[in-house]
Formats: structure tokens, C-alpha cells, sequence
């Protein structure tokens, strides 16, 4: 007689709170390129809308662009550098949502070679500045030829003016720059963003940018939700359990640790992850508190790392459609908490499809 071994217990999961991450400047700077979802993106792969012949003329000019972009950089004098810094092309890519701003933002990268490019958006590179210095930041951006900025953001004024002064240091050296911009929820399909209110923004830089506006509908026939799925805790507890890469941790622990990691290191706080569990999910009250949590989302968003959310019990639970404040949702930051519940809600529910499957 035979007796069957015993299961082995699966072994626990792995904690982000547990994770100090420590990040050299050298991998700041060389994390700065597309993200994943636009990793094989090119202008070839760009299919503009024949109903829209905007969206050809932004592709065309941007392949002339590129190919400006593409020569060998010259050296010399201070002539030489008027020179560059005159005739660095500045564009901003002004259209409404899935029209591809950010498809041709990545495809402008890579023709350019991300070697000789830096990619971020706007809160990653006002992260950088706080972690390596303004002068730090302009000398390192500098050394390239062209800086992307997607998801350029008008909400907070001292960010924007020091992006501003940033973007000026940078002309000045004969960066060429390109950017995007992002907006509301409920003004998604308009068919444009806020130009106006981007060239005000910059001021003093307004008249290097050139205004490439992309009409058309998103190409995703995507719905916009800001409803992130959520399942019980032993649901949570299960699918990350003994799962490599998963973590689990409650909210309340995570959210207080992200206070002790600054902001340019949550892409370090994933290496690895490939599933985040989250616990004890409750309506967030501190701004501050909120504005970290919506980086880190940004960052799971980045890297396509899926979430499941396990709601928490008593007064402050959500399902996670008002994880931030009716406030914050009207306030001057509503872009960003908008956009982090609608990033929340696409991975939730990536997470929440994995539950079963086990």
C-alpha cells in the first residue's frame, strides 16, 4: 500500500513593502525610451485615417523631422551652437484620444534611435529633476538629440514652469523637443486637446513649437471606465499565492511605504513583478497620499503589470470606482486621478481574469 505525498504548502508571496530599491542615475536616464505597448511601434506600423487627412500631414512632417534629427550631430563654438539651437524643431502633438499621438511619439524615438533620444512624460522627467538636480537633468538631456515628452500636464503650475524652464535650457543647447498632452474623461472624442492652454503654459517657448493638430476618432472604439474590478480577499490571496513574481500587500502598509521610495524609483519597486495583489482597498483622503498612488499605477500601467484588488470592510471600502475623493475628482489634479482610475480599471480587470485559471 501506497500512501500519496503530502502538497507541498505553496510558498508565500513576495511584498513590495519589503522592497528598498536603490537606483543609480545612470538607470534613471537609461530607462527613458518608449514604453512597452509602443516598443515595436515605427511610422510604418501608423495606419493614418483617409477621412482625416491631418493624421497623414503629422506623419509626414514627422518623418521630416526624423530624418533632420538623424545626421550626425555637429560640434563646435558657441556659433555653431546658436546655430543648432535656432533650428532645433520643436512640435506638440495636439489631438484627442486613440488618435495615435502617443503611437507617433514612440515611432519619432525610434527613428531618431532611442540611443540619441530621451522618452518619458511629464511626471517622469519633473521625478528626474528631483532626483538628480535641474542642472543634473539639463546636462544628461542635453547629450541627446531629442527629448519626448508625453502626456505633457497643466495641473500643477510650479511643475510647469519648471518643465518650462527645462524645455528652454534644452533649445538653448539644440535639443529638439516633442510632446503630447493629455485630457479629461468627459472630454474624450472632442477631437482635440488644449493647445492654447499648452503654448500659454510654456510662455517663452511658445513661439519654437510648431502645432501639429490630429483629428479622428479613438482607433480603439475603446470605452472609457473608471471602475476597477475587485474580488474577495481569499480570491486575492489565492491567485498571487505561490505564483512567481506576484506580491501581496494591504493598501494601508503599501501606501505608507511608497512615502519612504521616491517617485523616480517605483519603476525599480516592479523589477521582476508580473502580478500585484492588493488588499484592504478604502477610499484615499490625503492628496499627497493619492498623487503617490496614482505614479505607481502609472508605472504598473507601463509595464503591463495586472492588479487584483480585494476591497477592505467598513466605512472608507470601495469597489475602486471612488478609490479618490469627489474633491480630488473635481479639483485641479482631476487629470491624473481620472487617469489612474481608468489605467486601475484596465488592469484590474486583466487581474481579475486570471482568477480561476490556477
Amino acid at each position: 500500500m501506497t500512501t500519496a505525498d503530502p502538497v507541498a504548502p505553496r510558498a508565500r508571496p513576495d511584498s513590495l513593502t519589503a522592497r528598498h530599491p536603490r537606483v543609480p542615475a545612470s538607470r534613471l536616464l537609461a530607462e527613458l525610451v518608449p514604453p512597452r505597448h509602443f516598443a515595436r511601434e515605427s511610422f510604418d506600423t501608423y495606419e493614418p485615417d483617409g477621412a482625416h487627412p491631418s493624421q497623414r500631414e503629422a506623419l509626414d512632417r514627422l518623418r521630416e523631422v526624423a530624418g533632420a534629427l538623424s545626421g550626425p550631430a555637429r560640434s563646435g563654438g558657441a556659433w555653431w551652437r546658436r546655430r543648432a539651437a535656432a533650428q532645433a524643431p520643436a512640435v506638440y502633438l495636439d489631438g484627442g484620444f486613440g488618435v495615435g499621438k502617443t503611437h507617433l511619439l514612440a515611432s519619432l524615438a525610434h527613428a531618431v534611435g532611442t540611443e540619441r533620444t530621451s522618452y518619458g512624460t511629464f511626471v517622469e522627467l519633473t521625478h528626474l529633476v528631483g532626483a538628480l538636480g535641474f542642472a543634473a537633468t539639463v546636462d544628461a538631456l542635453a547629450a541627446k538629440r531629442l527629448v519626448c515628452i508625453d502626456e505633457f500636464e497643466l495641473d500643477d503650475p510650479g511643475d510647469t514652469v519648471m518643465m518650462s524652464r527645462l524645455l528652454r535650457e534644452l533649445t538653448d543647447r539644440g535639443v529638439a523637443i516633442a510632446a503630447t498632452s493629455n485630457t479629461l474623461p468627459e472630454s474624450l472624442g472632442e477631437g482635440r486637446f488644449a493647445a492654447e492652454d499648452f503654448l500659454r503654459e510654456i510662455q517663452a517657448l511658445a513661439a519654437r513649437f510648431e502645432v501639429l493638430r490630429i483629428d479622428g476618432e479613438d482607433h480603439r472604439h475603446r470605452a472609457v471606465t473608471t471602475h476597477a474590478a475587485t474580488l474577495s480577499a481569499q480570491d486575492v490571496r489565492a491567485v498571487v499565492t505561490g505564483r512567481p513574481g506576484a506580491t501581496l500587500d494591504d493598501l494601508d502598509a503599501l501606501l505608507e511605504h511608497l512615502a519612504t521610495v521616491h517617485p523616480s524609483r517605483y519603476g525599480a519597486l516592479l523589477d521582476g513583478i508580473d502580478l500585484v495583489g492588493i488588499t484592504g482597498v478604502h477610499q484615499v483622503t490625503a492628496q499627497d497620499v493619492a498623487l503617490r498612488l496614482v505614479v505607481l499605477v502609472d508605472r504598473l500601467y507601463d509595464r503591463d503589470v495586472p492588479v487584483v484588488l480585494a476591497a477592505g470592510s467598513g466605512v472608507g471600502a470601495t469597489d475602486g470606482a471612488d478609490l479618490f475623493t469627489p474633491d480630488m475628482l473635481a479639483g485641479g489634479y482631476r487629470k491624473k486621478y481620472y487617469r489612474a482610475l481608468s489605467r486601475l480599471g484596465a488592469l484590474a480587470g486583466e487581474g481579475a481574469a486570471l482568477v480561476g485559471r490556477d
